[in-house]
């Protein structure tokens, strides 16, 4: 994972498998950086993730609660297959 930070936008460049092993180290260090730059666009770069499972559901809305508490929003790039299919079915496409 890389974490870019551009001023009023952050980006976090997600990569490999996304699932409840990998979750609480992502989780934490994404938060960390919220907590820190407070962006007003967090992106969610899915281009180098190879597999997620319903922990990147959770992740992806976990932080979106995050940064809609202090005005910011969430917008998720690059997902593509199976991944971009499994955030339609969770109704969140409008975030792509």
């Amino acid at each position: 994972m890389e974490i870019i930070n551009s001023g009023e936008r952050l980006t976090v460049m997600l990569s490999g498998e996304i699932d409840h092993h990998s979750l609480m180290s992502l989780r934490g260090t994404i938060d960390a950086q919220i907590e820190q730059h407070t962006p007003r666009l967090l992106a969610l770069d899915f281009s180098g993730v190879s597999f997620m499972d319903s922990s990147g559901i959770g992740l992806i809305l976990g932080r979106k609660r995050i940064a809609e508490g202090y005005g910011g929003q969430v917008i998720i790039k690059n997902a593509s297959g199976y991944v971009e299919k499994l955030i339609k079915l969770a109704g969140l496409a409008p975030m792509l």
